[in-house]
């Protein structure tokens, strides 16, 4: 209950083990589902089911139904017109990086938008082609279709021109990750995403934009330079490069930087003004219509030797099957592409979806690509996902709906269809100075590494480790290192977690880090450990290890030590070497006990120790007879935090118990709190428990179990205990007699006096000094 008038809550009730809970409150008996139950209501159909599917195939029905056509129609017309506009420059200028003759961007950007428009389930992503899928899409087309040498030698290309050749291997490839788009998404598998983290993808893309950045220099610089594909790829493109710099077209040059400046000038401004501006500034539109002009007018083709556009044919090709052989080919190529397509698309809709209060569904997004990428591949586009700069413009223009998309594709298909030839005197140079322009986002991801660095060391070497893999050894083989290195941290910091010793802070039921804090108490004899992560095979024997550092002693190595030593002390009662008094043992030997040790059955010095045979039970944390040395333990109950433990596998619950054995063996009270039902319902289903391990161990709370200790350790917990120390003797050494001397106890000393006499004896009569000096001592004692 809370009291009147301060932040502080007092609770009354009694202490509870996981037993006593259980035995105190009823649970509810719930059946879960078996994996038969899961798949009969997959298959089951009934109307409401169908209906649901149709929804969920169909988006475009459930937000048709409630749009707005007063509100949303208005600036869903102004976002389509100024996307579209950026769409056909974007196609055009992207299909460069794909190695493809420039109008086929514009199929890119007509026909997988159609499909999107029905079954995509974001309403403001621009789909289309994005530059990092286009460069992935140029290196596979490079490398089967070379710029010099004979293409790979593949059926179905003989009687083609190089371009026919590259455009029919694009397509089938953009065909084929598509089929690994719908197949992911019809298997509910868009969880593979969560894979690429942020910072992973933040390596990658920025890598992508070295990479884009680099394929454009030979069209600003206006250079011949063959294509390259594979690892190092890009030290060898700069190579050329460097070689003919001083081949550069200063006119192609000029134009790309003029348009490079105000581009980036423009869009400051767009960014600086965007909420008092109605919509931003389309300066790359506005600048490939200067372009275009000055290009026609000046007739920089052949005055400057300037390499253009050229001809774009009217309207589409009819459609074409994929190549299967090609399938072949690029198979290992096409699912990073599928992967890296899926992932940007997404995370974008997430960010506005979570903006605009919407839901989107990551396996219907996977189905939608997939169908989208298979569809506009018959019509020969490339792989379409969504470009940030372009969603951005639907986005904050106005865009509602993806009507705004299908209104940018029927502004694609005009310029196809009608006004296409008024982009064939566009110089080259003009579109990769707009492709790099649209690269500064990605660039300045740069600086996420000094703020990586400070937060997240781990994060930063997946950073630089993915973005340095995929600038050598190109984008596909960059993902998968850049992945592998993700999943090894992960593995890593789940392997290595960071165990720590609790304490209470001082009139709280608090328990933090030791190492924390100043104002806390730890009772005597009692650890409280954490362990802050699942125990798995991986990480139980570091988890092991830190509880033995933790607690100063090897639980198993006390446990033989202690067995050893009781087997040598059963030898030497058997033998008459020792004898049990109600003062402790007595040695009754004349001469020094021998070391010895036995060596057989050595394997069974892990076993419970067995006191049956002894007239009493061995207080171990005493001095021990005949030189017998055991290390002292100075834990007596051991508590176990498992609250950040989410799961146990088989392989942890062996070492669990294994070590559980091994603690209970020493007399060591262990405790486990806050552990999950289920790992607790699994104890039970793999019959962990047994005589030594129980589960009346466990405890609801870690506060119910120190209570526990403290009730049942009271004196040795409020203070340090004070023990008597037993001496051990052997005959010619009475400074280690393991018997207390009492003064009126006239048996005892007289019994030692005999055997000191006897002593003598045995020794031809002669004494040591010392023994003599305890002689005498004993004397005082028996006749005082």
């Amino acid at each position: 209950m809370m009291r009147p008038g301060a932040r502080q809550y007092v609770v009354n009730r009694p202490l509870y083990s996981e037993d006593s809970f259980a035995d105190e409150h009823e649970k509810v008996c719930r059946r879960r589902k078996t994996m038969l139950d899961h798949i009969k209501l997959y298959f089951t159909c009934d109307a409401k089911r169908a209906k649901n599917a149709a929804l969920s195939l169909l988006p475009v029905i459930g937000w048709m139904r409630i749009y707005r056509v007063k509100e949303w129609l208005l600036p869903d017309v102004v976002s389509g017109i100024s996307t579209g506009l950026v769409a056909v420059l974007q196609g055009m200028a992207y299909c460069l990086l794909a190695s493809l003759p420039p109008w086929y961007g514009l199929f890119s950007a007509f026909f997988p938008v159609i499909i999107y428009f029905f079954m995509g389930t974001s309403r403001h992503i621009s789909v289309g082609p994005f530059s990092v899928l286009c460069l992935m899409i140029g290196s596979v087309v490079t490398r089967i279709i070379p710029d010099e040498g004979p293409p790979v030698n593949i059926t179905g290309l003989e009687g083609l021109s190089i371009d026919d050749q590259r455009v029919l291997v694009a397509s089938s490839l953009s065909f084929l990750v598509g089929i690994m788009q719908l197949g992911m998404g019809l298997l509910q598998v868009g969880f593979v995403v969560m894979y690429l983290s942020d910072t992973l993808v933040s390596g990658f893309t920025t890598a992508a934009a070295i990479h884009i950045l680099v394929s454009q220099l030979k069209f600003v610089l206006g250079l011949q330079v063959p294509g390259f594909s594979g690892p190092l790829s890009l030290i060898y493109t700069l190579e050329v490069i460097f070689n003919k710099i001083t081949s550069t077209n200063l006119c192609d040059l000029v134009i790309s930087l003029v348009i490079m400046v105000i581009v980036f000038i423009v869009k400051e401004v767009n960014d600086r003004f965007k909420s008092k501006l109605p919509v931003p500034i389309p300066i790359e539109v506005i600048m490939t219509v200067i372009a275009c002009g000055l290009s026609y007018g000046f007739d920089f083709e052949n005055k400057f030797g300037i390499d253009i556009v050229g001809h774009i044919p009217q309207g589409y090709e009819s459609p074409v099957a994929p190549n299967l052989q090609i399938f072949q080919e690029t198979a290992m190529d096409a699912f990073p592409m599928a992967i890296v397509g899926f992932a940007v698309a997404f995370s974008v809709a997430k960010v506005y979806s979570v903006k605009h209060d919407y839901t989107v569904d990551g396996n219907q997004e996977l189905i939608a690509f997939g169908v989208s990428n298979m569809f506009g591949a018959t019509f020969k586009s490339f792989v379409a996902s969504t470009a940030l700069s372009r969603s951005a413009v639907q986005e904050s223009t106005g865009g509602k709906t993806q009507v705004a998309g299908l209104l940018s594709a029927i502004i694609v298909m005009i310029v196809t269809l009608a006004i296409g030839f008024l982009l064939a005197p566009l110089p080259k140079s003009v579109l990769g100075a707009v492709v790099i322009a649209n690269l500064k986002g990605m660039l300045m991801q740069f600086t996420d590494i000094p703020y990586l660095w400070r937060r997240d060391k781990p994060d930063c070497v997946v950073w630089l480790c993915t973005c340095t893999a995929s600038i050598l050894l190109g984008l596909d083989l960059g993902l998968a290192v850049g992945l592998g290195v993700e999943l090894i941290s992960v593995v890593l910091r789940v392997q290595f977690p960071r165990c720590s010793l609790l304490a209470n802070i001082k009139g709280t039921d608090i328990y933090k880090d030791r190492k924390d804090y100043l104002s806390i108490y730890e009772p005597e004899g009692v650890k409280i450990f954490r362990i802050p992560s699942p125990i798995f095979f991986a990480n139980i024997d570091f988890f092991r290890n830190k509880l033995v550092e933790s607690l100063g002693f090897n639980p198993l190595q006390i446990l033989k030590k202690r067995n050893t030593a009781l087997r040598r002390i059963k030898k030497l009662l058997k033998n008459g070497d020792l004898q049990w008094t109600s003062m402790g043992f007595l040695n009754t030997t004349c001469g020094p006990i021998e070391d010895s040790e036995d060596k057989d059955n050595m394997e069974e010095l892990d076993q419970p120790i067995d006191f049956k045979d002894l007239p009493a039970r061995i207080d171990w944390n005493r001095d021990l007879p005949a030189n017998i040395f055991v290390p002292r333990v100075d834990v007596h109950s051991l508590i176990l935090d498992f609250a950040a433990v989410s799961f146990l596998d088989i392989s942890a619950l062996k070492g669990l118990k294994t070590m559980l054995k091994e603690l209970i063996r020493i007399d060591i009270e262990v405790y486990i709190v806050a552990c999950d039902p289920y790992i607790l319902e699994k104890l039970h289903d793999c019959c962990f428990f047994d005589d030594e391990v129980q589960p009346s161990m466990f405890f609801l709370t870690l506060h119910d179990a120190m209570l526990n200790v403290m009730e049942k350790h009271y004196d040795l917990t409020e203070k340090k205990s004070d023990h008597g120390k037993v001496k051990q003797t052997h005959p010619l050494e009475f400074d280690t007699i393991n018997v207390s001397i009492n003064g009126s106890d006239k048996t005892i000393i007289l019994l030692m006096f005999l055997q000191i006499i006897t002593t003598v004896t045995v020794y031809n009569n002669s004494l040591q000094i010392r023994d003599k000096d305890v002689c005498d001592h004993l004397f005082q004692l028996l006749f005082s």
